[in-house]
This record gives structure tokens, sequence and C-alpha cells, in this order.
């Protein structure tokens, strides 16, 4: 090669423009030739293509740990003349047959820069190719607020807010999202859940279910056991009560105070101790239920259960239950050692938890948490293993909030048994009020005039005294749920403790209620035999 021919080629070359970011690069430094300088030169040769990782890509942490780039070993021009840095520090170099591998170390969060440089086999040449790209392993940020629900007959709006380069979608399709990352979107009237999902650029994805149902409509439910729906005379008369309209729903125990599973239930952990009993046809008593033109409330007793109790004692894993000091099962008072299980145990939240679920899957359009407290008692007697820092109350809180989590995709509605007391004593029994009301979509408080102490409330007898009890003591209910789209629904008292209860006592406990605008309640008879004679009718208009 001549020396003029030497420097028409670099001015033709150079009459290219630079290459982008990316582009292979070859260069020379001073060229001697026969003696005479000839200055530095660059030239665009062709350079080995990277394959596995291009320059902008965005990896997300499953991307991030498989990811794998190489280059053909001809193009590179051989590992020997290979160099790769990533961040700055060499990542080493392996020959996998025709190709060169290049062994890049666990790549964390943020943005990083691969150089890869080499020899070219075109004379006298070099290439240096950069790629620039992000790992980004962060799901998006989403939060969706719960809709306000005036109508069950009406569309509903769903706002929320995502990560600014996330796209939403709601149950399927997407959604604007303006420059602050908020959206807002209708839905059909009757859709029960609306399924939000976030995707990043990374494909994170961040996915929350909202019900669309709204506050639970208006129930006057009746209790009836397991064992009892069985009987045909007392199935018959609560379903009596229903078809007049008096009753449009029925309160069917799931998990009863004894720890048994009044149907066939295919948990686990319910088989494994015996407690999956089978009194009742789960599908089959709620198709009749239904088809006697009433809901279903499913309640589980939650934390008493001496089924699981008794089985983890047994069994040598006493975390389950709630403890004393020297590692004892504490003596829930008269409801005896094996009584109460630990609300603080993985295992024993998963179980009720299970039951919820499996319920809500059979049909069942509520469940309903009964116990789901502390042992009465001073807490300075009971231990709680594996409940760290968190108070009872708390740890109560997080187990109900997980349920209607875990509720959501079925549509169902969740409510809480609660103690009278609760509303003014939170720590008596671990059950807080103003916190409950933001996880469950209503408030069932025990508020049997039977229950209540002489002068609660300023009431010298309030078992002599139905409305003022029950008045009373849902005002401060009703004070706690205020600005929530929370339920207060009382239970009432069908039955007689020291006074005798006929019609005119259970229907001034409904007029307590609603005096405090709660038109719903939920009727306790262990027996499950109930005064019709107290119940009105319920409108249809």
């Amino acid at each position: 090669m001549s020396p003029t021919r030497i420097s028409h080629s670099a001015t033709a070359l150079r009459r290219h423009r630079p290459a982008r970011r990316g582009a292979l690069i070859a260069t020379t430094g001073a060229l001697g030739l026969a003696g005479a300088a000839v200055g530095a030169w660059t030239i665009l040769a062709p350079g080995p293509g990277l394959h596995g990782l291009g320059d902008g890509a965005v990896l997300d942490g499953r991307k991030a740990a498989h990811v794998s780039a190489y280059l053909a070993a001809e193009e590179a021009g051989g590992q020997d003349k290979l160099r790769a840095t990533l961040d700055g520090r060499a990542v080493p170099v392996t020959a996998e047959g025709a190709r060169l591998r290049l062994a890049l170390p666990r790549l964390t969060e943020g943005r990083h820069t691969l150089v890869v440089a080499g020899d070219s086999n075109f004379p006298f040449a070099s290439y240096r190719k950069v790629v620039d790209f992000r790992v980004d392993a962060t799901a998006p940020e989403l939060k969706v607020a719960d809709p306000v629900v005036k109508s069950v007959a009406a569309p509903v709006t769903i706002t929320g807010r995502a990560s600014t380069d996330a796209v939403v979608s709601v149950n399927g399709k997407k959604v604007p999202v303006d420059k602050v990352g908020a959206f807002k979107v209708t839905v059909p009237k009757g859709t029960p859940v609306a399924t939000v999902t976030a995707v990043d650029r990374a494909g994170n994805t961040t996915t929350k279910d909202v019900s669309a149902r709204g506050r639970r409509p208006m129930i006057r439910a009746a209790h009836i056991t397991a064992i009892g729906w069985g009987d045909d005379t007392l199935r018959r008369g609560i379903l009596a009560l229903v078809r007049s309209g008096k009753l449009n729903a029925v309160e069917l125990d799931v998990k009863d105070e004894d720890g048994e599973v009044g149907y066939a239930s295919q948990v686990p952990l319910a088989r494994q101790i015996g407690a999956a009993k089978g009194y009742y046809d789960a599908r089959k008593a709620v198709a009749e239920i239904h088809a006697a033109g009433a809901q279903v409330i499913g309640r589980i007793v939650a934390f008493r259960d001496p089924k699981l109790a008794a089985a983890s004692w047994k069994a040598g894993k006493n975390d389950r239950l709630v403890l004393t000091p020297a590692g004892q099962p504490y003596n829930g008072g008269h409801y005896g050692a094996l009584s109460f299980t630990n609300f603080a145990n993985p295992t024993v939240r998963d179980y009720n938890r299970d039951l919820a679920v499996e319920a809500a899957r059979l049909g069942f359009d509520d469940i309903l948490y009964d116990y789901v407290r502390r042992p009465d008692g001073p807490l300075s007697h009971m231990r709680f293993p594996g409940i760290g820092s968190a108070t009872p109350e708390q740890s109560i809180t997080s187990f109900v909030a997980d349920t209607r989590t875990a509720l959501r995709p079925h549509a169902k509605y969740l409510g809480v048994s609660v103690f009278g007391i609760a509303a003014t004593r939170p720590t008596e029994i671990a059950q807080d009020i103003g916190a409950l009301v933001k996880v469950t979509d209503y408030i069932a408080p025990m508020v049997y005039p039977s229950h209540w102490g002489p002068g609660e409330y300023g009431v010298a007898q309030p078992d002599t005294a139905p409305y003022a009890i029950v008045q009373r003591s849902l005002a401060d209910f009703a004070r706690q749920a205020k600005g929530t789209q929370t339920e207060i629904i009382p239970w009432l008292q069908d039955f007689s403790m020291g006074s005798t209860y006929g019609p005119t006592e259970v229907a001034e406990q409904i007029k307590g209620a609603a005096a405090n605008k709660m038109n719903s309640f939920i009727l306790w008879n262990a027996g499950a035999r109930y005064q019709g004679a107290a119940l009105q009718r319920i409108a249809t208009h």
C-alpha cells in the first residue's frame, strides 16, 4: 500500500458520520511506514456482534439472573484478543466452541456498562463496543383506593396511582395513566372484583384485587350449627322465616367452638387432625338456602379451637398454642387448658384462612370470623410464640387483613364478630375496632343485653333494658366506623339468660340497632329456635 493510497483512504473514511454508541470503532495510533510518520486515523471496521444483551436493555430480576452474553470467536479475533469489563471491572472470557462467552457476575439493581474491546482481524485495527443496560427487579408501585359504591345497580369507578413507567390494566383492559401515574376507570355494574395490574418496562408486575361490591347490603340472619342444619325441624324453621320474608340470610357454622368443621373439608390440616366431620353437604346446603331466597354466612370460630390445640400439643408443636410463661397451655378460664390456639402462629393463621377460602369456593356468600381474639385474662399470664414486636391487636388485625386479600378474588364479604366492650376497650381481648374497620366489610358486635354488667353505659340492669343497652353500645361502634364503608351488623339476643326473652325483648333490640341506622342484624340462639313474631317482613322496594 502506497502512502498516497493510505491518505486517500483516510480522507474518504473521515467523511462518514461519527459512530453511534454501540458501533464498532477500529483505531490505530501513529503508524510508521517506510520511516515516515503518518498521523492517527479512525476507520469504521466490521466487528463482532454481541449476543444476549443489547444496548439500552432493561432486565427484571429473572432475566438478570439468567442473562448470557457472547460473541462469535472468529469475528472477535480470538479469546486472547478480547477484553471485557463490567462497570470497570474485568469480566472473564471463556471459549465455548465457536463462540466466546462473557462470564458476567451476579447483576445488581441499577445501571451497568459493559465494554468489549479487542484487536480486529482487519490489519492495524481494533474495536470497542459499549453496551449500557439496566437491572430493575423492583415491582412497580400500585395504590388502588377502595371504591365508593352507592348502588349495586350502578357502574363503579376505580381510581389509583402507579409508577410512571408502568402500563396499567383493569380486568385485562389497558387504561390511560397521566404524567404522575394516576388513573381512573369505570367498570360495569355488577362487577364483583376489579383486578388492577401494573407492568413496568422490565416486565415486573404488581397486581391488586379490589372489591367493587361496596358496602355489605342489608342482611337479617339467624344462626344455626352444623349439626342443627341436619335436624329437619330446625332447618325447616329457619327456612320458613326466609320464605316468609323475615330473614334474608342464614349463618351456618363452618368451624365451631369445638374446632369441628361441619362439612367434609379438603383442607389438609383439617383432615389430618380429624376436624372434618361432614355433618352436612356444603354445596347442597348453600344451594338449598339460595333456592329459598337467602344468602349464606359461613361462621368460622378462629382461635378458640380445642381440636387443633389438642392435636398440636400432642405432636409437640406447642408454639401453635397460647402458653403460660412456664410454657404450659394457657387455661382460658371456663374454656379449658387446650382451648385457645396462637393467632401469631403461621400454621394457625393459614389453617383458618384456608378454611375461609374453601368456604368461599363452595358458595358461601360471607365469611364471618368469631373468636378472632386473645383469651380473657392478664397479658402477663400468657405468651404468644412468634408474635415478635407486634401487639396482640396488631397481629389479629393483620390476620384479618390477610384473609380479606385472600377472599377478594372470590368476591365474598368478610365480617368479624367482636365483644361489645371492644369499642371502648380494644386491649381487653385484642380487638381494635378502629383498625378492624379498615380491613373488613362489616363488624358484628355481640351486644347481648345479658352479657353486660350492671351500670354499663349508665344502664342499671342491662338485661332488663334491651333497647337502651343496645342503642347506647352500638353508638360507639357507629363512631368507630364513621368515614369508612364498613357496616356494623350486630349480633342480637334471641335466648333467655337471667331474664326471659320473648318477641318483645328481641324487637326492642332491633329498634335499638335501627336507632343507630343499623338495619342489619344476626340473631343468636344456640338451639336455632327463633321467635318469628319479633321480626317484620323485609321491604322489597
